[in-house]
């Protein structure tokens, strides 16, 4: 059974800590790399231009990763950020970002207040079932995750897509 929580996602890391991707899959005794398959600016879904506010045809940059978890697919991770924010920096160059993305973005002063998530299961596109060596129309889960500022500014918008064999995804919420 493989037990996934947000909250490591969402806190930048400190000097000489490693990815939480890596972290979690250490603590099962596995070995969880990421490959990144795509960095462009283009005009994102719709969905996604909501979620960061967008106006109508606005591009964004997109950070397309696949999640491997002992060298076998396990996500398809798009992560969007506006022009304003990711432009000119290594959120919008094609290699790892020292300490994560999360990590520059606290940096930046983009730091995590809330984080807005939604999760769907249907049947993996073509693409997406090519991509995660599962046979056609096999179910996922879609993770969908908007992150924002105190003041309420969202700065990343994340869809994720889901092997969903031995996943259980765990939320810890504190009222008040």
């Amino acid at each position: 059974m493989w037990i996934a929580t947000s909250l490591p996602y969402l806190s930048p890391r400190r000097e000489g800590e490693v990815d939480p991707w890596s972290q979690e899959a250490a603590q099962e005794g596995r070995t969880g790399t990421q490959k990144i398959r795509e960095v462009v600016t283009e005009t994102p879904p719709v969905e996604v231009a909501r979620a960061l506010e967008l106006p109508e045809g606005a591009p964004a940059v997109v950070r397309r990763r696949t999640m491997l978890l002992d060298d076998r697919p396990v996500e398809l991770t798009d992560s969007w950020y506006p022009t304003d924010i990711a432009a000119g920096t290594a959120l919008a160059e094609a290699g790892k970002i020292k300490g994560g993305a999360v990590t520059l973005l606290a940096d930046l002063g983009y730091e995590v207040h809330e984080s807005r998530e939604e999760i769907e299961v249907r049947a993996a596109t073509p693409q997406e079932a090519a991509e995660l060596r599962l046979s056609a129309g096999a179910p996922v889960i879609v993770l969908r995750r908007t992150c924002l500022t105190a003041d309420e500014k969202p700065f990343e918008a994340s869809v994720m897509v889901m092997v969903p064999e031995g996943r259980r995804l765990r939320y810890r919420l504190i009222a008040g």
